[in-house]
């Protein structure tokens, strides 16, 4: 895998430290990682935005950001009304490419959800993984409602002719509910893709160098870690 897109069912939901799990995993096996971010939004220079913040996390990494949009919105209406150029998926995916002759391992981090635009055009990440050929990953909530959302992402993949590599649940409930629970068991259902991994909540405020220790108890074996889900995924029936 020399670029991965990692996508979201929508936002703050842990894409930055599911991608900052997977760089971390990347180094430990000694590979070089740089992080992507075509679209930052919410944040004015200077601020560290969210491939920096991967990049911290993991350790060693290089954090390259395409654009930046001071207002929290979707990257085509916060460019727009910042009177900037936006990000087209064509220089994302151009510029992805041209890490992947650098480094070993290129992670690029989506805005939002996978059809959320880019540009006035209409161009969205899904774009810059078709013009890749990348495989997706899928981070997705524990709790109610993510089943839908999951089964919504998966399908516009795959109308696009790309199939999801799996999803990751990325903020694990401290206390995990029923649906939380049941989850555990219909999420690969629901994405027709397995889940390879579940991030602890509150993950991304460790110190980097206990994420970085910690990383391969969150994710799965394909992504170069050591989870696996507990064998009673779900609870049996109510009697």
């Amino acid at each position: 895998m020399g670029i991965v897109v990692v996508t979201g069912t929508g936002t703050e939901i842990g894409k930055t430290v599911v991608t900052a799990g997977l760089a971390a995993l990347a180094r430990r096996q000694g590979r070089s990682v740089a992080v992507l971010k075509p679209a930052q939004t919410g944040l004015v220079p200077g601020e560290p935005g969210d491939a920096q913040e991967a990049a911290r996390l993991a350790g060693d990494v290089a954090a390259v950001e395409l654009g930046r949009f001071p207002e929290p919105l979707a990257p085509a209406t916060a460019a727009r009304r910042a009177g900037a150029a936006p990000v087209r998926p064509e220089h994302a995916a151009a510029v992805a490419a041209e890490l992947a002759q650098r480094y070993d391992l290129v992670l690029v981090e989506g805005a939002g959800g996978l059809l959320v635009r880019f540009d006035d055009d209409g161009g969205t990440l899904a774009d810059v993984a078709r013009l890749l050929g990348a495989p997706v990953l899928i981070v997705a909530p524990a709790g109610l409602g993510t089943l839908n959302a999951t089964a919504l992402t998966a399908e516009a993949l795959r109308a696009r002719r790309l199939e999801p590599l799996g999803v990751v649940i990325g903020s694990w409930p401290a206390e995990p509910d029923l649906a939380s629970r049941c989850n555990l068991a219909d999420l690969p259902q629901a994405a027709g893709a397995p889940l390879l991994g579940a991030v602890p909540e509150g993950a991304g405020a460790l110190p980097a160098d206990e994420f970085r220790a910690q990383a391969a108890h969150w994710l799965a074996p394909p992504l170069g870690g050591t989870w696996a889900p507990p064998e009673a995924a779900a609870p049996g029936p109510v009697r």
